[in-house]
């Protein structure tokens, strides 16, 4: 039961990086260099995402690695595709 609930987090909280890192992207970096190359801003994102969740999630009970993992990979999806409609 409680890989479940781990698995609904990880799920959720890679959904929420990305939605709300794609917003993000799109409102706020179009004056930016960043968004000339996309795919090494979402890269850079989302490894620097997950490297600073991990020790925060370790602390937590239910949740572990693979959530910070799966925050990293939204967000890391959310830039790329956010610059990407700036671009457009």
């Amino acid at each position: 039961m409680t890989a479940l609930i781990a698995l609904a987090i990880a799920i959720a909280a890679a959904y929420i990086g990305h939605t709300r890192t794609r917003g993000f992207s799109r409102r706020r970096l179009r004056y930016t260099r960043v968004a000339e190359r996309p795919g090494v801003s979402g890269l850079v994102a989302g490894i620097g995402t997950a490297l600073v969740a991990t020790p925060l999630v370790a602390l937590l009970p239910i949740i572990g690695t693979g959530t910070a993992l799966a925050l990293g990979l939204g967000v890391g999806t959310g830039v790329s595709s956010g610059v990407r409609d700036r671009i457009q």
